[in-house]
């Protein structure tokens, strides 16, 4: 006798219901979600791939694939599982990796990352469930919605001059040279079922062969979203939608490669080039030193555009690589080139470092009041504050911070130019922290400046900002 069950790669309950119902999905009846599914968790068991998937879930009704799936679970921005997906196949390359997303989410906002992850011939499993509308935020017109289907933004029905023509993914990607597998089935009746359990075994089965990228493209319904009850949306699917994306293979190129070999031109990763690359960097700076630091740096700057709030992150992050620490400089800007907001994150640290931002920095530079608004109460108790005094009015809290109070674009008109006030800064920040040495950070100066006729004028401001510092403590 056989036992039908439930899946083991699901959890036993679903804790996204409450109550007795916690053994059935929380998909409105009729939604071909709970459908789908299910065969990829038999799928996901049978081929014994549960324990090394990796299901990755963006915005949408797929948004709690987390509360089913007992296997790895990622939840992705709007649009961004492809993007997710691939980070997360690129560093466990032998674990399976499925992106399951909507057509509000993989056809709208995540249009560039499919798109280029299937151009790339990442070794994943896409999933796309299409059903011609936004469907968990309120039956908004979809990229895929139809000509003439209605929606709450198109109570008239889609028109071809207004809103453009449904958008057809699997036809689209069929035209790149590096996917291996591409599909359009449906969830509509017991044929189409079957289909759509073959489609998905054949894109896990292709993943864990090691060729390629392959795209299911499931129709499904939405009697929600349609405003229709469950069997008149499944008559629906079956009679209208797929005359508009038919269902069949658009392309399948598993048959003529070996196993881990697909059609996409790689070059194999070789270290050695890199390090040339980073010896080059590095010369550009001048000779290593490994330079004792006290401690580590984690540095936010922040200012308007045009003051050199970018530079001097730029400026510090030579410095530390000079000193043989490892280093990271992450800007952030506005998209104004002058007189808009800028800010950069830079660690300088004896360690690896774990990510590039800066959310509690140990030293804030700051050369508008915004951005002492902005900042202050984020620095670390007993941390370091810069402020440029020529510009910002405000005073920071000295009972819990060193203020470190500097006139540094007065300083810089001195010197010739209110251009080297971030370096003015620069000299005080080294000052008042104490973790390089000045000659150490003249002689790198000398070497990154690229003018040689600004090398004295920079020399001679980043001296009086360490001067500065140094007599008034």
């Amino acid at each position: 006798m056989k036992v039908f069950e439930k899946s083991k790669a699901f959890y036993e309950v679903f804790e996204r219901k409450t109550g007795p119902a916690q053994e059935a999905s929380h998909y409105c009846p009729g939604c071909g979600h709970g459908n789908v599914h299910k065969m990829i968790a038999e799928a996901m068991e049978e081929m014994g791939l549960t324990e090394k998937t990796v299901f990755v879930s963006p915005v949408g009704c797929s948004v709690f694939g987390y509360y089913y799936f007992d296997c790895g679970n990622f939840q992705a921005a709007h649009g961004r599982a492809p993007a997710v997906a691939t980070g997360v196949k690129r560093a466990n390359p032998e674990s399976i990796v499925i992106s399951y997303q909507g057509d509000g989410d993989l056809a709208a906002i995540g249009t560039a990352e499919t798109i280029h992850a299937a151009n790339r011939g990442e070794n994943i499993t896409v999933f796309f469930i299409n059903n011609a509308i936004y469907g968990m935020t309120g039956g908004q017109m979809a990229p895929t919605t139809m000509i003439g289907q209605r929606s709450t933004t198109t109570p008239l029905g889609r028109h071809t001059l207004e809103h453009g023509n449904p958008v057809r993914m699997a036809e689209m990607l069929a035209t790149l040279p590096a996917p291996t597998y591409i599909e359009r089935v449906a969830v509509g009746n017991s044929k189409q079922i079957m289909k759509t359990r073959k489609a998905i075994r054949k894109a896990l089965k292709i993943q864990s062969e090691g060729k390629g990228y392959s795209f299911v493209e499931i129709l499904s319904a939405c009697p929600t979203g349609w405003k229709m009850d469950a069997p008149s949306a499944r008559d629906w699917l079956v009679e209208e939608m797929t005359k508009i994306f038919p269902l069949g293979v658009y392309k399948d190129e598993s048959d003529n490669m070996d196993d881990g070999a697909w059609d996409r031109i790689s070059e194999e990763y070789q270290p050695e080039k890199v390090n040339v690359y980073l010896d080059q960097l590095k010369s550009q700076v001048g000779d290593s030193v490994d330079v004792e630091m006290p401690y580590d740096l984690q540095c936010k700057f922040a200012g308007f555009g045009g003051q050199g709030i970018l530079t001097l992150g730029l400026f510090l992050s030579q410095i530390g690589m000079r000193g043989q620490k490892e280093v990271s400089w992450f800007p952030a800007y506005g998209p104004e080139m002058r007189g808009g907001t800028a800010n950069c994150s830079v660690n300088i640290s004896r360690k690896r470092i774990g990510t590039p931002l800066v959310d509690h920095p140990n030293v804030l530079v700051v050369m508008n009041q915004p951005s002492l608004d902005a900042f202050e109460s984020d620095v670390v108790d007993g941390g370091t504050i810069i402020v440029d005094t020529t510009v910002v009015e405000g005073t920071p809290d000295r009972d819990r911070l060193n203020a470190v109070m500097i006139p540094a674009s007065q300083i810089a008109d001195e010197v010739g130019t209110p251009k080297v006030a971030n370096v003015v800064i620069l000299g005080a920040l080294v000052a008042a922290t104490d973790c390089f040495e000045k000659e150490f950070v003249l002689e790198t100066l000398r070497n990154v400046i690229k003018k040689k006729s600004l090398v004295d004028m920079n020399m001679d401001a980043f001296c009086r900002g360490y001067d500065f510092v140094k007599n008034e403590g």
